[in-house]
C-alpha cells in the first residue's frame, strides 16, 4: 500500500515561493527550507526535486498566478489605453509598497540572480517577458486601431520601451526609499502614450 504524504505539496510550493522571493535562490540552503517548511529534506526531494527544481516549480506557480490577472486588465473591451496606463502605473505602486517594495518582483528577481548563468530560469523569464511584451503589444495595437494611438507609433517598440521601464521599476523600487524615482519615471514614460 502506498503511504500517504504527510504534509500537504501546493501549501509547502506556496511556502518555497515566498521564502525565494524574499530571500533569493542562493541565500535559501535546503536547511532553511526543511525548516520554513516542516517538511523533511527526503519529503521535499521526492516531492519536488532539488533544490533548484522546487524554486523553477516555485517560479512558474509565480507566474501562472499572475500571467491571467495581466491578460484580464489588458484585454478588457473599450478603450485600451487606460488599461495599459493602469498597469504601469500598478507596476509602479507595487515597487513602492512597503510591504512589497523590499521584496521585489520573483521574475525580476531571478532575472538579475539566476539568468545570467542558469539556462532554465532563463528561459522562463523570458517567457514571462515574452508574455507581458504581447499582452502590452496587442493593447497598444487595438488602442491604435480604436484611434486612441497616434498612427506614427510603433505599438511593438512602445511595448518593449514598456516592458523594460515595467521591470526596471521593480528593481529600483526594491532598491531605493524614494518612491517618486519610480513615480515619476512610469508618469515621464507614459506621456510617450499621448
Amino acid at each position: 500500500m502506498a503511504r500517504t504524504k504527510e504534509f500537504d505539496p501546493d501549501a509547502a510550493l506556496q511556502s518555497a515561493l515566498e521564502l525565494f522571493w524574499r530571500r533569493g535562490y542562493e541565500a535559501t540552503s535546503m536547511t532553511v527550507l526543511v525548516e520554513h517548511l516542516g517538511v523533511g529534506r527526503a519529503s521535499i526531494y521526492a516531492t519536488f526535486g532539488n533544490k533548484h527544481e522546487l524554486y523553477l516549480k516555485a517560479l512558474d506557480r509565480y507566474q501562472q498566478a499572475r500571467n491571467p490577472q495581466l491578460l484580464r486588465e489588458l484585454s478588457q473591451p473599450g478603450p485600451a489605453l487606460p488599461a495599459v496606463r493602469a498597469v504601469v502605473r500598478r507596476f509602479a505602486t507595487e515597487a513602492t509598497t512597503e510591504g512589497r517594495r523590499l521584496s521585489g518582483c520573483f521574475v525580476t528577481n531571478t532575472a538579475a540572480e539566476l539568468a545570467p548563468h542558469d539556462t532554465a530560469a532563463a528561459r522562463r523569464v523570458e517567457h514571462n517577458w515574452d508574455h507581458l511584451e504581447t499582452l502590452l503589444h496587442s493593447a497598444l495595437v487595438r488602442a491604435q486601431a480604436q484611434g486612441e494611438l497616434p498612427a506614427g507609433r510603433n505599438p511593438l517598440t512602445l511595448a518593449r520601451m514598456l516592458l523594460v521601464l515595467m521591470q526596471g521599476l521593480r528593481v529600483v523600487g526594491k532598491a531605493s526609499a524614494d518612491p517618486a524615482r519610480v513615480q515619476d519615471a512610469a508618469e515621464q514614460a507614459l506621456t510617450l502614450l499621448d
